[in-house]
């Protein structure tokens, strides 16, 4: 059971087109660090601001190939609904999400609640879209690497979203987890759950299998990146550092294998 104890409030926001100019400027104060967004479309200007009642702002990207179920996934984690109309997301999409999380004192002892406001970002999978979504991997703090469990080319596929990974993210060995989708679609399946689990072990990245349709083990994964998370930004604190999206270390690991030379660090 991950430490990940109430849903305070969700809501779904804005769908940026590829022109989209994005700016990004953060906050930090005290231990903690909040970031918001200038969208500059044309001569309107958009600002996504939160009221500030939390402890932490969390930034997790969606990546995948298109028709993965990135956007019906998040959708069903924030709001609990299923859309089965099939739309491309074009540019980015973003939806939030205010969680409880309940860190660990010592000896596993329960530690001090933070309300944590979740940006959930949803990238589109094509590759006309691939610059854009690659600009916004340095400024995530956590990855929801997602394939279809219906196509075997969507699995393969993960292996060049990883390669993205390794030379966008913040760090080679961010913090990841790998979701294999539509598991409600038993007949049609390509990829059986031992070729995900190998390749997970293969980065040392945790391996989740989910159902939007049915809300099947919707929220595990998102509760395991967090924990991931605030676990490196609690080390961070430790450390007398300040967390940051562009620092901090993970256990998964982009060059397969072999442990890499570069590690993430506060």
């Amino acid at each position: 059971m991950l430490p990940l104890v109430g849903v305070i409030a969700s809501t779904s926001h804005l769908s940026f087109q590829l022109e989209t100019k994005v700016q990004q400027m953060r906050c930090i104060f005290q231990n903690k660090t909040t970031t918001f967004y200038n969208h500059e479309m044309g001569s309107t200007k958009i600002s996504i601001m939160t009221d500030g009642d939390y402890d932490y702002l969390i930034k997790l990207l969606a990546l995948g190939d298109s028709g993965v179920g990135k956007t019906t996934f998040l959708y069903r984690y924030t709001d609990n609904k299923f859309n089965p109309k099939f739309i491309t997301t074009v540019g980015i999409d973003f939806r939030e999400k205010r969680v409880v999380y309940n860190g660990q004192g010592p000896n596993g002892s329960p530690g001090k609640a933070f309300k944590v406001h979740l940006q959930l970002w949803d990238t589109a999978g094509q590759e006309r879209f691939r610059s854009l979504t690659t600009a916004f991997f340095r400024d995530a703090m956590g990855f929801l690497l997602m394939f279809d469990l219906t196509s075997q080319q969507s699995f393969l596929n993960v292996r060049n979203w990883m390669s993205q990974l390794q030379a966008n993210a913040y760090c080679e060995n961010p913090d990841i987890v790998l979701i294999g989708n539509k598991a409600d679609l038993s007949d049609q399946r390509e990829v059986n759950e031992r070729q995900a689990r190998d390749l997970a072990d293969k980065y040392g990245i945790p391996y989740f299998e989910t159902s939007a349709a049915t809300g099947q083990n919707i929220e595990k994964p998102v509760d395991t990146l967090l924990d991931l998370i605030m676990k490196r930004m609690e080390q961070c604190v430790e450390k007398s550092q300040v967390p940051d999206a562009a620092n901090g270390g993970n256990s998964g690991k982009l060059d397969g294998e072999k442990p890499a030379e570069k590690k993430c660090s506060c």
